[in-house]
């Protein structure tokens, strides 16, 4: 048997499923262009990282990661901060 829309949303009534099914197609397109940004940001950050050991440095420079932690976390609040810290681990792994 096959679920109609209400019951795979959770709605009420299909208006509602309806409207949830367009918001999650949107969401799940969002979801696809983080995942690319992310990607693309781990790729540049392999770039610094490996220009930075070659001239000598660090492999990570922690004052621009408290930077960064400080930006995400006055733009999305404390939640911000550990959205951030993973993206810092998905870009430099565990230090």
């Amino acid at each position: 048997m096959t679920a109609t829309a209400a019951e795979k949303t959770g709605a009420r009534t299909e208006d509602a499923a309806d409207l949830i099914t367009g918001a999650r197609e949107r969401i799940d397109a969002l979801d696809d262009r983080i995942i690319g940004l992310v990607q693309e940001r781990m790729a540049v950050s392999a770039v610094i990282q490996q220009t930075r050991i070659a001239s000598g440095g660090r492999r990570v420079n922690l004052s621009r990661e408290m930077d960064v932690l400080s930006h995400y976390r006055d733009a999305l609040g404390r939640p911000g901060t550990a959205l951030a810290m993973t993206l810092l681990e998905l870009c430099r792994g565990r230090v």
